[in-house]
């Protein structure tokens, strides 16, 4: 698409650029449409033979060459599968807790689903947020302190399903992308496991998937208009167990880090199980209870090498930032002050608007 043209589309015209985009980059290969039409083809000839009984021939049924059982495998699938990672890594129930978070540490993960070992089939889904409810966020911190009297050693060997969230939403892989996003926006949630008829899983669906709707579009549609200005915000010399609350009470995954309106960092759930999963968090232990890592000062885990933007700047650049960071989120700071945060949760709505 030309500059010329990114330029000239109005709002109004923002869900067309979304919807040719999404079009284009749906289909796979050259090869996946070279195997369809010859699928279709195949079978617009099958349907003429049974109306025309001459035509059934033998010299006729050769033509037609073998049949490509993995290619009309292919056509159902539906179009969610075509942008969803299918190099899905899962791990077991029986799994322990610290097992789980290193492997979401060291694979760069906020989620991983567990899945019965011998069946791959779908079982629970945890996540950086569950991560930090155990920690002493929210109500699963009871495993810690009810059933490991306090004692975080023992808990975080406890086996992942004892955390795991049992009440999965998941797409089958013959969803669409309107369906994925559908269900993200009305479930408030940021991935979404995929699984076939025997509920197996075949690939993950998250909300950065579709920043690639808008990546590098003019979209005529400013970050302020879909920013959150109503953002929590948390002191520098905050605890570790006070942010971890924040996210559990509120609902965020993310929280700036502010000393009068001058934005310092950010931390994030992932930052804090990275904690958890490198070992630091057991540097602080000298009794054993959860609570003593829990009560360092968040200023030593804080991202402060932020990527931000301002209030004015298009939502496609902003989603070029972000792609090319790698990060969900960018603060917003105009005139030098901090006055809110885009999510790829914002970008999802934008999106379907």
């Amino acid at each position: 698409m030309s500059e010329i043209i990114r330029k000239n589309h109005s709002i109004d015209q923002f869900k067309v650029i979304s919807l040719d985009i999404r079009e284009k980059r749906n289909i796979a290969s050259e090869k996946k449409v070279r195997m369809q039409e010859k699928i279709h083809a195949q079978d617009k000839e099958k349907i003429s033979r049974k109306k025309d009984p001459q035509l059934h021939t033998t010299d006729g049924v050769q033509e037609l060459g073998p049949v490509d059982f993995q290619g009309h495998e292919a056509e159902h699938e539906g179009d969610i599968m075509a942008i969803a990672k299918r190099d899905v890594i899962t791990v077991p129930p029986t799994t322990t807790i610290m097992g789980a978070i290193k492997t979401m540490m060291n694979k760069g993960f906020r989620r991983i689903p567990i899945t019965d070992a011998g069946t791959n089939r779908l079982e629970g889904i945890v996540t950086s947020v569950d991560i930090i409810n155990f920690m002493g966020g929210g109500d699963k911190n009871l495993l810690v302190e009810n059933h490991y009297n306090g004692n975080l050693i023992a808990a975080i060997n406890a086996e992942i399903r004892e955390i795991m969230e049992n009440d999965i939403v998941y797409l089958h892989n013959t969803d669409s992308i309107d369906d994925a996003i559908d269900t993200m926006n009305t479930k408030n949630i940021g991935g979404l496991p995929i699984v076939d008829e025997d509920n197996r899983v075949h690939a993950i669906c998250t909300e950065r998937d579709f920043l690639q709707f808008i990546d590098g579009v003019y979209t005529n549609k400013s970050v302020g208009e879909y920013m959150n200005k109503n953002v929590m915000r948390v002191k520098s010399n905050a605890t570790i167990e006070d942010a971890a609350k924040i996210m559990m009470n509120e609902g965020f995954r993310r929280l700036p880090v502010v000393k009068d309106s001058i934005l310092l960092g950010i931390v994030t759930a992932t930052n804090i199980m990275n904690y958890l999963g490198s070992g630091k968090a057991f540097e602080k232990l000298i009794t054993g209870n959860v609570h003593e890592p829990l009560n360092e000062p968040i200023s030593s885990m804080i991202t402060k090498d932020v990527v931000w933007t301002t209030s004015d700047t298009d939502l496609g650049e902003a989603a070029r930032l972000m792609q090319e960071n790698n990060v969900g989120s960018l603060p917003i700071i105009d005139n030098g002050q901090f006055i809110g945060i885009i999510t790829e949760r914002d970008f999802l709505k934008a999106i379907v608007e």
